[in-house]
């Protein structure tokens, strides 16, 4: 079994690392029904491939969106006796627990909602029914918490893709919070964060209602199922709040969606939307990111009522190009000196549009830029003191570099990318000679 270390923020408030001070890039998917639905076979199954592709952190709801307290899972329970949080059923929970388990076996964290957001607000969607207030709220918070007190690999997050309408929705998850935190043995046993729905780039996601709170550890926003939504500016937002805290999209564009849940007008993600949108977030500041696709955050099969068009049951999706492509991402970050690194678009001549964006981001003696379209562009490497510098050319589809030697550090250099057009996307990595950094090879 994989010995996982308790997560917490780091020193500069950042990102996060072990507690024996290694950095932590959250490499995560969205598998919201994963308890709901999969049987202990099948969530073997998924586990097992997420952990191969690379991801380290899996979100799953423990009362689930689609039906979660009525229909049950794959064993006949439900999670609750008569839709009252205080009456959990211990046969539901143990098959949570496994899954948990299991999870921290092949190296995975969950990010675990108590909950999904219609169980408190089904205003605008869901099926409910709305059954927390203050008082069980706090209550189921202290039962789960003291539950899973001493599993390493729980990452809390609160709130299930709603946003709160008032200030008594507010006090309800401040209320679950707070059970959370006691029964999980304290602020330092319980790294926590909230999940909203998409909302103005000024509203820093979580941070609209939250970011003073002492329990909430990171922010985290939704930017949505668009393609043009300036992810960029989304997580700069709480990025430059005080007090500083890390800051992660938690609900990207999924693969294999309706893009603004118009496939007939829009078409459907595919692999470029996604790794697009995930290099930009983490290039702008997010310190790891989450991954999603359609068919599997619903666990959807061919017995199931579909939700928006899936095209493949969830074993299938498994293998979609972006969700493969994901681990490039990882490893070229772990790559490299994490807890110095900074967005920076000043080393940039021109940033491009929505459509051709170009994002920087730079270490004490590194620079890595996204090219979204492959676009020819400036770089002012004399930001960085090396006198020598080497580059690559990381392909961010398969993981292939392409290195372009070393070269004398100048006040600034052109580089024209290998190809260009929609989809050629290419990575530029600038490396202080002397370091000697690796690029991650791939096979």
């Amino acid at each position: 079994m994989t010995a996982l270390a308790q997560l917490r923020v780091s020193d500069n408030k950042r990102f996060l690392q072990t507690a024996d001070g290694k950095p932590f890039f959250w490499m995560g998917d969205t598998a919201w029904e994963l308890f709901h639905r999969l049987s202990r076979e099948e969530a073997d199954k998924y586990l097992k491939t997420r952990a191969d592709q690379g991801f380290n952190v899996i979100q799953a709801v423990v009362l689930a969106e689609l039906d979660g307290l009525h229909t049950p899972n794959a064993y006949g329970e439900i999670p609750l006796d008569h839709d009252d949080p205080t009456r959990p059923r211990e046969a539901y929970f143990q098959h949570v627990d496994y899954i948990i388990e299991k999870a921290a076996s092949l190296g995975i964290y969950i990010g675990l909602l108590p909950t999904w957001g219609d169980k408190l607000n089904k205003s605008t969607w869901g099926t409910g029914p709305e059954i927390f207030n203050a008082e069980n709220a706090k209550q189921y918070g202290l039962w789960i918490g003291r539950r899973y007190k001493n599993k390493k690999n729980i990452i809390w997050i609160l709130g299930g893709d709603r946003t709160p309408r008032h200030d008594a929705d507010v006090n309800i998850w401040r209320a679950m919070a707070a059970g959370i935190t006691e029964g999980a043995g304290g602020p330092d046993r319980a790294l926590m964060t909230f999940h909203p729905q998409p909302n103005a780039v000024q509203d820093g996601g979580s941070a609209k209602w939250f970011h003073q709170d002492d329990w909430l550890d990171f922010n985290m926003l939704q930017t949505g199922h668009c393609r043009e939504n300036n992810v960029w500016d989304r997580i700069q937002y709480p990025y430059n709040l005080k007090p500083v805290k890390p800051v992660l999209d938690g609900e990207p564009i999924y693969e294999d969606h309706p893009v603004c849940f118009n496939a007939r007008e829009n078409g459907t993600s595919s692999a470029y939307d996604v790794r697009r949108s995930a290099w930009y977030t983490v290039l702008a500041g997010a310190f790891g990111h989450t991954y999603g696709c359609h068919d599997i955050w619903q666990m959807y099969a061919p017995h199931r009522t579909p939700v928006n068009g899936p095209h493949h049951p969830w074993y299938v999706a498994l293998d979609l190009p972006g969700a493969n492509q994901m681990k490039y991402l990882r490893y070229l970050f772990e790559s490299r000196p994490m807890f110095d690194r900074i967005p920076d678009q000043t080393l940039l001549s021109t940033h491009g549009g929505n459509n051709d964006r170009l994002q920087a981001s730079r270490g004490k003696d590194y620079i890595i830029v996204y090219s979204a379209q492959g676009n020819t562009f400036t770089l002012y490497t004399g930001k960085l003191s090396a006198t020598q510098l080497t580059a690559h050319w990381y392909n961010p589809k398969n993981g292939q570099s392409q290195a372009l030697g070393t070269f004398e550090n100048k006040i600034s250099q052109e580089f024209i990318p290998p190809s260009s057009g929609y989809g050629h996307d290419w990575v530029l990595v600038v490396d202080d000679a002397v370091k000697n950094y690796t690029m991650p090879a791939f096979n």
